[in-house]
């Protein structure tokens, strides 16, 4: 990777996945190329020890999105990729996760391209895969969900979107963004005739020092995020195989005996 063309030279806009958080599950291949970035265009939900790993002398321009209030919208980030390429300088644009697993990743491509301007995706451990990992929780379990499936849980028209089949016996069901909409999120589910009772986790900051894993029941979602105060980043992951999570319980009694006991019941914080 070149830090600067040759003069009229167009750069490459590199899509980095900077995995879940921790930094030693970046690729071989991302670590090398942050540590020779001289620009690096970064989410909020990249870890302050990933960013370490840059040059001294690198330009780091934060470009982080929070719930109703962005920094750059997308479209000017993807403008901002493109004209720094078009000075001649090669760009990291660093994602937290996976860039193609909702990073849109795939619209700064199409502009990309569209634009004449040459882009290379380094994947990344995703967020669902890394913190479920840490949290010894599998997202599919031969004798529990032979299926698993990833949505967004903060959007728009949340109520209208087709959940139906995603979530019950024998599947899983992780949703990214899903912290602010918890109660939406279960009363959409329960009306779409998921058990109340269906075993519910969510994994706040995922393989970091500080990571939680909390379950409780699909009934109890929302007022659990509540009471634990949970933050992004984080993951609701729905179904049977939540019982086999390494976690700290953060059930009412009344719920406690609807969950299979695990191996592990201390916390990850």
């Amino acid at each position: 990777m070149t830090h600067l063309q040759s003069p009229g030279a167009t750069g490459t806009v590199w899509l980095v996945g900077a995995g879940p958080g921790d930094p030693d599950l970046l690729t071989v291949k991302a670590a090398r190329i942050i540590a020779q970035a001289s620009l690096i265009v970064h989410d909020g939900l990249v870890d302050d020890a990933i960013l370490a790993l840059a040059r001294p002398d690198a330009r780091l321009i934060s470009v982080a999105k929070k719930r109703a209030r962005h920094t750059l919208p997308q479209d000017d980030i993807n403008a901002l990729l493109i004209a720094e390429a078009r000075k001649g300088h090669d760009v990291v644009r660093l994602k937290g996760g996976d860039p193609f697993i909702f990073g849109r990743g795939g619209e700064e491509v199409d502009d990309c391209r569209a634009a004449g301007v040459a882009v290379e995706v380094i994947p990344g451990i995703s967020a669902a895969n890394g913190s479920a990992a840490a949290a010894q929780l599998p997202l599919t379990h031969r004798d529990l969900s032979s299926a698993v499936t990833f949505v967004a849980g903060q959007c728009k028209g949340l109520t209208e979107q087709d959940w139906s089949g995603l979530a019950g016996k024998g599947r899983t069901l992780v949703i990214y963004m899903g912290v602010a909409t918890g109660d939406a999120i279960a009363e959409k589910l329960i009306a779409d005739g998921l058990s109340p009772d269906t075993p519910v986790a969510v994994l706040e900051k995922g393989t970091r020092e500080d990571m939680r894993t909390l379950r409780t029941l699909l009934t109890d979602l929302g007022p659990m995020i509540a009471r634990e105060s949970v933050i992004s980043p984080a993951l609701i992951v729905i179904g049977d195989v939540v019982t086999r999570a390494r976690a700290t319980d953060c059930l009412p009694t009344l719920f406690a005996q609807h969950l299979e006991p695990t191996p592990f019941t201390e916390s990850l914080a």
